[in-house]
C-alpha cells in the first residue's frame, strides 16, 4: 500500500516505557529542527503500542495511534514533564493473543506473536523514513530489532534508573535525583520529630544509581542497591549507630526497588509480567522497615525503634524537568537530527565524560550497565565510597566507560 505522506521526508518519533521529565523537551528538539530542515514529523502515540495498532486504510481513524507534529504543539508541551505522546510497555515481538489488534486476529493465532512484519508495513504506510525511539533498554531493544531488519533508526536513551548501556546519562535521571533529595529533606521532619528510622524506596530494578547519588549528596545515611545483597543485621546496626550520633535522633536509608538482603529474593507486586518479561517491583521498602524495626532493640538497649516508611515511586518522575533534563534532551534531539542529515543510522546518541556523541545502537542488547560495587560501593558501611573525585564524570559512578 502506498504511503500516506508523499513528498517531504518523514521522521517518526515515539516514547516507550515509564514516563520521565525530559521527554517533551526531546520531542520538541527533534520536531523544531526537523521541520526547519524540511522534514515532516509524525508522533507515534503510546510508544510501540501505537505502532502496532495502526490500521492501514487511508480512511481509517488512526488519531489514537499517531499525529503530525508542528512547532505550536511541541513548543507548548516542551517545558512540561511526562510525554504528551503517551507511552506503553508494548513489545511488538511478543504480542499475546488477548492483546492482538482486531485487524490481525485472522493472521496471528499463537499465544505469543511477533508483529514485526506488520510494524514494518505500518512504517511504510505512514511514509516514515527514519524512526527516533526514546526509551530505556526494553524500548530500545526493539529498536535494535528494527535496525537489524534494515529500517533506519536513531535512538535516544531515557530511564530514571540511568542504566542504558553505552551512555553516562539517560533522560530523567537528574530530575529523579533532584526529587529524591528534595523529598528526603521533606521527610526528615517527621522522622526527627518521632525519633525514628526513615526508609525510602526508590526506583532501580537492576541498577542502584538512583539510590547511590542522593546518598552521596547527603540525602540519606545508608543505601542498599540491587548489585549487592546486603546483611539486614548490619544495616540495622548501622542505622541505630547513625540515629544515636544524630542530635535529632533519626537515621535514613534509601532502598532500591530491586535490592534484597542476603538469603532473600526480589519483592514483586501482584500481577502478571509485562511484554518484556518484567513483573512490577514493589515492597522491599516495607520488608526492610519491618525487619530493621524488629531487630533494632538488639542494638538499642532493648528498646525497639519504629520506622517512617515511604515509597517515593511516581513522585520522583512527576512534574517538570530540572535544568539538566531540559538541556540534555535538547542536545540529544539535535544530535539525532545531525545523524539523520548525514545519512547515518543504527546509532544511539550518548553523553560520555561530559561530551555528546553517538555509538552503535546494538550496545543496548550487548550488556548491562550496573554500579561498579568494588569501585563505588562500600559494602562494609552500606553507602558510597567517598574517594578522590579528580577526573571523574559529573555523576561520579554513572560513567559507562570504566
Amino acid at each position: 500500500m502506498a504511503n500516506i505522506n508523499k513528498g517531504n521526508k518523514v521522521i517518526g518519533i515515539l516514547t516507550g516505557g515509564g514516563d520521565v521529565p525530559g521527554l517533551n523537551p526531546a520531542i520538541r528538539a527533534v520536531t523544531i529542527r526537523a521541520i526547519r530542515e524540511g522534514y515532516k514529523v509524525i508522533g507515534i502515540r503510546r510508544g510501540w503500542g501505537g505502532m502496532v495498532d495502526i490500521i492501514r486504510d487511508k480512511d481509517a481513524d488512526n488519531s489514537d495511534n499517531y499525529r503530525e507534529l508542528n512547532s505550536e504543539i511541541v513548543n507548548r508541551a516542551g517545558r512540561t514533564g511526562g510525554t504528551f505522546l503517551h507511552t506503553s510497555r508494548t513489545n511488538p515481538s511478543r504480542v499475546t493473543r488477548e492483546n492482538m489488534p482486531d485487524q490481525y486476529k485472522d493472521t496471528y493465532k499463537d499465544d505469543v506473536n511477533d508483529l514485526t512484519p506488520e510494524v514494518l508495513k505500518n512504517l511504510d504506510f505512514l511514509g516514515i523514513d527514519t524512526l527516533i525511539p526514546i526509551g530505556g533498554d526494553d524500548t530500545l531493544s526493539y529498536a535494535v530489532r528494527l535496525h537489524e531488519e534494515g529500517f533506519n533508526v536513531v535512538a535516544i536513551p531515557k530511564t530514571m534508573d540511568n542504566d542504558v548501556p553505552g551512555t553516562d546519562y539517560c533522560i530523567g535521571f537528574s530530575t529523579c535525583v533532584t526529587r529524591t533529595i528534595s523529598l528526603a529533606n521533606v521527610l526528615r521532619t517527621p522522622a526527627g520529630s518521632h525519633e525514628r528510622f526513615l526508609v525510602m524506596e526508590v526506583f532501580g530494578r537492576y541498577a542502584g544509581f538512583t539510590a547511590m547519588l542522593p546518598t552521596m549528596a547527603g540525602a540519606a545515611h545508608r543505601c542498599v542497591i540491587p548489585e549487592y545483597n546486603f546483611d539486614i543485621e548490619k544495616l540495622t546496626e548501622l542505622l541505630v549507630e547513625d540515629r544515636n550520633n544524630n542530635p535529632s535522633k533519626y537515621s535514613m536509608v534509601l532502598v532500591s526497588e530491586g535490592a534484597m538482603f542476603e538469603g532473600g529474593e526480589m519483592v514483586f507486586e501482584h500481577g502478571e509480567a509485562d511484554a518484556f518479561g518484567h513483573k512490577k517491583l514493589g515492597g522491599i521498602g516495607d520488608l526492610v522497615s519491618e525487619e530493621i524495626q524488629k531487630r533494632s532493640s538488639k542494638y538499642n538497649k532493648g528498646k525497639e525503634i519504629r520506622t517512617v516508611n515511604q515509597k517515593l515511586g511516581y513522585m520522583v518522575r512527576g512534574g517538570d524537568p530540572d535544568a539538566i533534563d531540559s538541556i540534555a534532551p535538547m542536545a540529544f534531539g539535535n544530535l539525532a537530527l545531525d545523524l539523520i542529515l548525514q545519512g547515518v543510522y543504527g546509532r544511539l546518541v550518548v553523553l560520555n565524560n561530559g561530551r555528546y556523541s553517538n555509538i552503535p545502537i546494538d550496545i543496548v542488547t550487548s550488556r548491562n550497565k550496573l554500579v561498579n560495587v568494588e569501585k563505588h560501593y562500600n559494602t562494609e558501611r552500606l553507602r558510597p565510597f567517598y574517594k578522590s573525585f579528580e577526573n571523574q564524570p559529573m555523576f561520579i559512578m554513572a560513567s559507562d566507560m570504566e
